[in-house]
C-alpha cells in the first residue's frame, strides 16, 4: 500500500465510485487501470507526491509467489523514490484464530525478508500494529462511518465466513476492512499497490475518508480534508501456482521460500507437477503446471517464458525443472546471502523495527490529534 498527503493529492483525482466496498465492476475495474497506467507516469516524473503502505501479515515464512507478486514492486517503487511504509500487521493475525504462533520469531523473519530484498529502512518506515496505539484507535471513529451491512458485503470478509463454516465470526474479522482503511489513513496514504482482488478493501478506505470529512465539516468549507482519498496503483502480477499446480500457499507446503536453501529449492522443484507431453510449450490455459515452470524460470532470469519454453523444447519436464531450480537459486542467492546475515543479528533487526514504530507511532499521533480537532475533542 502507498501513502502521502500532498496539496493535490492522487487520491483526489479519481471519482468516488460507491459507498460499499463490494465487487468491482468490470467498467470501474478498467477505470482503476487507466488510472493506474496514468499514475505510473506520474510516479516517473514526481515520486515525492507519493506515499506507500503496504504491507505482510506474519504467519509464515515470505516465498516466491510474494516475491514476484508484490515484494520486487515494492523494492522498484521505493528505489524510484516513493516515500514507503511497509506494515508487519500482527494484528491481524489473530482475527480468526485461537492463536498467533511463534509471532516474535515470524515477525523478525518477515524483516529479515524485507531488508535481504532490498527494501532501505533508512528512506522507509517499517512497523508493527501492535506498536502504533493511535493506529488502532482510528478504528473507533471509523467504526461509527460504516455499517454492518456494508462490513458484511465486503468480498474478504464473506470468503472468510464462507471458510469458517459454522464458526462465529470475530468481531476483529467482520471489522478488518476497517482496519486496513486506519493502515492506510493513518499516515494519509494517497497510493495503494493492490491486486484486483483487493480494490474492495481500499473502497471502503476511501469512503470512510469522504464519510469523516463530510461528518466533522472539513469537506465543504474550503479546508483541506484530513485524510486524503487513496487510489490504487493495480498490480497485474503474474498468477503462479505451487508446485503442487494448486494455489500457491503456505499452509498447503507447496511454495519455494525466499530463505529456503538452494538444496531444499531444488529437491521440492523436482517434485513439481508436470505432464507427459516433451515437448515444453508455455500454454497457460492448456498446460497450467508445465506453464507455471515455464514461467517461474522466466521470471528468475528476466526472459520471456515463450523464449524458456522454446529453449527446451523437447527436454522434457525434467529440464524444465532443471531451468527452473537454475534460474531461482542463481536469483536468490544474494538475497539468501544477506537473509542469513540479518537472522544472525536480532539486535539489529530489533533496532530497526524499533525506530520504524517509532516513526509510525509519531505520524498517527499526529493524525489522531487531528482526527480529535475536527471531532471537537480536545480537552
Amino acid at each position: 500500500m502507498t501513502d502521502q498527503h500532498t496539496d493535490t493529492p492522487a487520491g483526489h483525482a479519481a471519482a468516488e465510485t460507491t459507498d460499499l466496498a463490494t465487487t468491482t465492476s468490470d467498467a470501474s475495474l478498467e477505470r482503476t487501470r487507466l488510472r493506474s497506467a496514468q499514475i505510473e507516469e506520474e510516479l516517473a516524473g514526481d515520486p515525492g507526491r507519493f506515499r506507500i503502505l503496504t504491507g505482510d501479515r506474519p504467519t509464515g515464512n515470505l516465498h516466491i509467489g510474494h516475491y514476484f507478486g508484490s515484494l520486487r514492486n515494492r523494492v522498484r517503487l521505493q528505489q524510484a523514490g516513493v516515500e514507503t511504509f511497509v506494515l508487519i500487521a500482527d494484528y491481524q493475525v489473530i482475527t480468526d484464530r485461537d492463536g498467533v504462533g511463534p509471532i516474535r520469531e515470524r515477525v523478525l523473519s518477515l524483516l529479515a525478508d524485507y531488508l535481504a530484498i532490498g527494501i532501505d529502512p533508512e528512506a522507509g518506515t517499517i512497523f508493527t500494529h501492535s506498536a502504533v496505539p493511535a493506529l488502532n484507535q482510528l478504528m473507533l471513529p471509523f467504526l461509527s462511518l460504516v455499517t454492518d451491512a456494508e462490513l458484511r458485503r465486503n468480498p474478504t470478509v464473506k470468503s472468510e465466513l464462507d471458510a469458517t463454516g459454522d464458526r462465529p465470526m470475530s468481531g476483529l474479522l467482520l471489522t478488518y476492512p476497517v482496519h486496513q482503511a486506519a493502515d492506510i489513513l493513518f499516515c494519509k496514504a494517497n497510493l495503494v499497490p493492490v491486486g484486483k482482488d483487493q480494490l474492495p478493501h481500499l473502497e471502503q478506505a476511501r469512503v470512510i475518508a469522504r464519510r469523516f470529512d463530510e461528518r466533522y465539516g472539513r469537506a465543504g468549507d474550503g479546508e483541506q480534508p484530513v485524510f486524503p482519498r487513496p487510489e490504487a496503483l493495480l498490480s497485474e502480477a503474474a498468477s503462479l501456482l505451487g508446485t503442487d499446480g494448486q494455489k500457491m500457499s503456505k499452509s498447503r507446503g507447496n511454495t519455494i521460500e525466499l530463505g529456503m536453501d538452494a538444496d531444499t529449492t531444488a529437491q521440492r522443484l523436482k517434485k513439481a507437477v508436470t505432464d507427459p507431453d516433451r515437448h515444453i510449450t508455455y500454454d497457460p490455459v492448456g498446460r497450467p503446471e508445465v506453464s507455471n515452470l515455464v514461467l517461474l524460470a522466466a521470471l528468475a532470469s528476466g526472459r520471456r517464458p515463450e523464449d524458456v519454453a522454446a529453449e527446451i523444447g523437447d527436454g522434457g519436464g525434467g529440464t524444465l525443472k532443471k531451468v527452473a531450480t537454475e534460474a531461482i537459486n542463481e536469483m536468490l542467492a544474494p538475497v539468501r546471502a544477506r537473509r542469513a546475515e540479518l537472522a544472525a543479528d536480532p539486535g539489529y533487526l530489533l533496532q530497526v523495527l524499533r525506530r520504524g514504530n517509532e516513526r509510525a507511532s509519531a505520524i498517527a499521533d499526529a493524525t489522531l490529534t487531528e482526527v480529535r480537532e475536527a471531532m471537537q475533542m480536545v480537552y
